[in-house]
């Protein structure tokens, strides 16, 4: 697992690509009509101080390119993604958008960079771990990426307790494997090698459902490998000991005003209904 909540799989060609952070087109105001989507991840209550950011020289945020919806080359051969919207948000929030810049590196690298003063913090979905917290700060998360059911729309069961005692195929060895086991225990487990042979079964009606990660099979769902077959159950589950603590910002111990300006800024976000709008801006399926 290279990215936080998501499985191995082909990784696009990786180039070094350093942005100007005024060449980014400006976001659209969020909708007050749109559904919020995104869950809530700081409480409502909190406050957060802003830290005085008046030493701060420059604010550039390390990433890959191979990470799609959150970073990725588009078809003009700009880097676009989630990740970079939330960033200029960020940095609006902050008043640092004149110093604020976005870098992509290998995936492999990230770390590396950030030691070494090449970047300020790291936004490509580093999964944490207790290793990493040991030398790094981890921001708030901004998003939790749950496991969800999904099965055939023309046979499929209502909800997920008309699944108990049938087949729900989960990819062998798997988070979600071991997910399914714990929160659905009358349920029963096909493993399959691979997150495609899991999918197409469920396509071919050999399991009466999947249950995986949700970003995946929301995409499958409406692309054109799923031909229009399946759609997902009701119902987006989270859990920080199978699936983690979720997608974070990671930023070097020494800078602790700029990991607590980021969490003002996400906290910011979060109550403004700025990041929702980015969700929805890149995810039209609803993966909650």
């Amino acid at each position: 697992m290279r990215q936080a909540g998501i499985s191995s799989r082909k990784i696009c060609a990786v180039i070094a690509l350093c942005v100007s952070w005024m060449a980014f087109l400006p976001a659209g105001a969020a909708d007050p009509d749109a559904p919020a989507g995104l869950p809530a991840s700081f409480d409502s209550r909190e406050r957060l101080a802003k830290p005085d950011l008046a030493g701060v020289a420059r604010l550039r945020f390390l990433t890959s390119v191979d990470f799609p919806p959150f970073n990725f080359i588009d078809q003009t051969g700009k880097l676009t993604g989630f990740h970079l919207d939330l960033v200029r948000e960020i940095c609006r929030e902050l008043d640092l958008t004149a110093k604020c810049q976005i870098q992509a590196v290998p995936f492999a690298e990230l770390r590396e960079n950030l030691e070494k003063d090449a970047g300020e913090a790291v936004i490509a979905g580093v999964a944490v771990t207790t290793g990493l917290r040991r030398d790094f700060i981890f921001s708030r998360p901004y998003m939790r990426l749950p496991a969800r059911f999904i099965v055939r729309s023309d046979a499929g069961p209502a909800n997920v307790a008309v699944l108990a005692g049938r087949p729900v195929g989960v990819v062998r060895g798997s988070v979600h494997e071991a997910m399914l086991s714990s929160y659905f225990p009358t349920h029963r487990p096909v493993p399959f090698e691979t997150q495609a042979e899991l999918l197409q079964a469920v396509k071919d009606k050999k399991v009466d459902a999947a249950f995986g990660d949700g970003l995946q099979v929301a995409f499958w769902s409406t692309g054109p490998q799923a031909e229009k077959c399946c759609r997902l159950l009701p119902g987006a589950y989270l859990s920080e000991t199978f699936l983690g603590e979720g997608l974070t910002i990671m930023t070097r111990k020494d800078e602790p005003a700029i990991s607590g300006a980021i969490d003002h800024a996400l906290l910011s976000l979060s109550r403004s209904g700025r990041l929702a709008e980015i969700y929805l801006r890149y995810f039209p399926v609803d993966i909650y």
